[in-house]
């Protein structure tokens, strides 16, 4: 009887266990949710700052003195400066802060989930949707926070927290599944490296991603801030206010260069380690299953990317575009691959 009881405590104990990392998930989503909504006021409020009207001014006499080459050149300067700034003596928004510090904390929760879901399941937790997606959203927001202690790209919160938000949301939603024992193909040493690797390689490409997507505006605001400065017409609206205390669109396109070779290494890596680890499961290191194609696909768009505006000078909006169209496949690749194509790699854990 006692040994009755205690396998039945044992057995109970992963269920238990995952349902605490269920409660953090949420936990974590709703304090990631207040994050993205401090993150937004951020953004509100710096659109309200005096500092607006003294860079129109600025770029209307950069204009009259050296056009528009000039003006780009020096808010380079003055952007890339102000995003290289050590933590403390970046500009002290208040409601940046508190969304940072929201971040860290629903960070914190989610890691928590991460670990508590491990050690329910007695194993790395990445071998389904569900787990990718948990430990794929906290690394996103680890990249994040790790980046912030070299470039103040607390003007991404919105973009980095509302994206976990989403994915970390419909995750849990959508695609949660029971605690279940590895299939035979993934008891491997490759599941924790090739998952691992592949999931920071999707961090770093989710961040120049978010810098991509804030060059597109930036690019705009700036050629329509020297088309009314040219005209002489402070009329005209040149886009959301916020934009004026940003880096250039020069600045964001380059860091975002920085952050797509990094995640393009990471992404190499995860292709080969791959083709090792099927040639250790199957006999063959690449079958042309569907998995296998989407990850060369996506790795052949982010080599295009790197190598036309490298030695191509596809730079400005082409660029941007590329860096965009790279993540879009990526995140195909997690979701509609998984869920709707069938193939030795599909672990999507749903029915």
């Amino acid at each position: 009887m006692p040994e009755l009881f205690a396998l039945s405590a044992a057995s109970s104990d992963p269920v238990s266990l995952d349902s605490i990392s269920v409660l953090l998930v949420w936990t974590a989503i709703a304090i990631y949710a207040l994050a993205f909504i401090a993150y937004a006021v951020d953004l509100a409020r710096r659109g309200d700052q005096a500092v607006r009207a003294q860079d129109v001014a600025r770029e209307r006499e950069l204009v009259a003195a050296g056009g528009r080459e000039t003006i780009s050149q020096v808010r380079v300067s003055e952007a890339s400066s102000t995003m290289d700034a050590a933590p403390g003596d970046r500009p002290r928004y208040v409601w940046a802060r508190i969304g940072t510090t929201l971040t860290v904390l629903g960070f914190l929760f989610h890691v928590g989930a991460d670990i508590t879901r491990g050690i329910a399941a007695g194993r790395v937790p990445w071998s389904n949707m569900y787990e990718f997606a948990l430990t794929g959203t906290m690394l996103i927001v680890a990249v994040y926070l790790v980046v912030l202690l070299r470039y103040d790209l607390r003007f991404l919160g919105t973009f980095i927290t509302g994206l976990t938000v989403v994915l970390l949301g419909g995750t849990a939603i959508w695609f949660y599944t029971i605690v279940l024992p590895l299939a035979d193909p993934l008891k491997s040493v490759w599941l924790v490296i090739h998952v691992f690797v592949a999931s920071l390689a999707t961090a770093l490409f989710a961040l120049a991603f978010a810098l991509s997507v804030m060059q597109l505006m930036q690019a705009r605001r700036e050629r329509r801030a020297v088309a009314a400065a040219a005209s002489d017409d402070s009329a005209v609206k040149t886009g959301p206010r916020f934009l004026r205390t940003l880096p250039s669109a020069e600045a964001l396109e380059s860091l975002a260069y920085r952050f797509a070779i990094i995640g393009f290494i990471f992404w190499t890596f995860t292709l080969i380690a791959g083709s090792i680890w099927a040639n250790d499961a199957w006999g063959r290191y690449w079958g042309f299953d569907t998995k296998e194609v989407w990850t060369f696909v996506i790795w052949v768009l982010y080599a295009g990317y790197i190598h036309a505006r490298a030695t191509r000078g596809w730079r400005g909006t082409r660029s941007a575009w590329l860096s965009i169209i790279g993540f879009t496949a990526v995140l195909f690749n997690f979701t509609i691959v998984n869920m709707f194509f069938k193939g030795l790699h599909v672990y999507s854990g749903l029915s």
